[in-house]
């Protein structure tokens, strides 16, 4: 897709969050997305592979809850296995490393940086990586990188960052073709507290399309009744799709926040529903 059409689909997706219970008529979404009714059905269901009404039904709060159920019995068996388990490190061949202690204590002091922008079916994306592999993927919220490059500059400021599009580039395609032939294994180098990268990983262990709430996320890193602490280390995950923060919910159903903003939250997860 062409990234104003992730824009088109954002703003309906937007739309319908708000009128569903009006039941708006094909016409007047598609008016909303400034297309034909022909050509907006066509756009929405090559994104999403449902119609737009299908689709927001995969984001109501009962939908989540009855998720949350379906994963339970999934989840079980992941964070028993731990990391060996059928999640999204097998699923999407990824693999993980944590900064050296003395990466870490340096702060990353001269570490060259290379990042550059990318596709992606949810809009425009910043990537940052290190000779070593990808260390940030950020959803971009406007037309420039800029407020994205700041945030991987303020957690990284004694580093060296350098433009590199072309390999940002290539990069992306293989982030997100992973179901194509040939698609490479994924190496994430990730720099957080030894909390941050519990949670990360934790994350990484969610079986396909499973959603986890923040109390059970909580549990299984060893802090419960630490929610919130949970909810903070999910917001600063600095990955974004790869490690699937945007699977946490409440346990009422309810989606919650979202780093890169909660209408594309509600696109990834209305999104990884839909597919079969």
């Amino acid at each position: 897709m062409k990234p104003q059409d992730y824009d088109r689909v954002e703003k309906t997706i937007r739309y319908l969050s708000r009128h569903f219970s009006e039941n708006p008529p094909l016409g007047k979404l598609a008016r909303e997305a400034g297309l034909s009714p022909f050509h907006f059905q066509r756009l929405f269901k090559r994104w999403a592979g449902v119609s737009p009404k299908q689709f927001i039904q995969y984001l109501s709060a009962q939908n989540a809850k009855q998720r949350l159920l379906q994963s339970k019995s999934l989840l079980d068996a992941a964070f028993d296995a731990g990391l060996s388990s059928p999640g999204r490190l097998h699923d999407l061949l990824v693999s993980v490393e944590a900064m050296t202690p003395g990466d870490y204590r340096r702060r990353g002091r001269d570490l060259v940086l290379e990042y550059g922008t990318c596709d992606s079916p949810f809009g425009r994306c910043l990537l940052l990586f290190t000779p070593r592999g990808l260390s940030g993927l950020a959803f971009l919220r406007g037309k420039d990188f800029g407020p994205e490059l700041r945030d991987f500059k303020r957690r990284w400021p004694l580093s060296i960052f350098k433009l590199n599009p072309a390999r940002a580039a290539r990069m992306g395609r293989s982030l997100f073709r992973r179901k194509k032939a040939g698609a490479g294994k994924i190496h994430l180098v990730l720099k957080g507290t030894s909390f941050q990268l519990k949670v990360w990983e934790a994350l990484l262990r969610l079986p396909g399309r499973a959603l986890v709430s923040y109390g059970r996320l909580a549990r299984e890193v060893g802090r419960a009744g630490a929610s919130r602490a949970v909810g903070t280390a999910v917001g600063q995950n600095p990955v974004a799709y790869l490690i699937p923060c945007h699977r946490v919910i409440r346990e009422s159903g309810v989606l919650g926040g979202y780093h890169w903003g909660v209408e594309r939250k509600k696109a990834l997860l209305g999104w990884e529903a839909a597919q079969k």
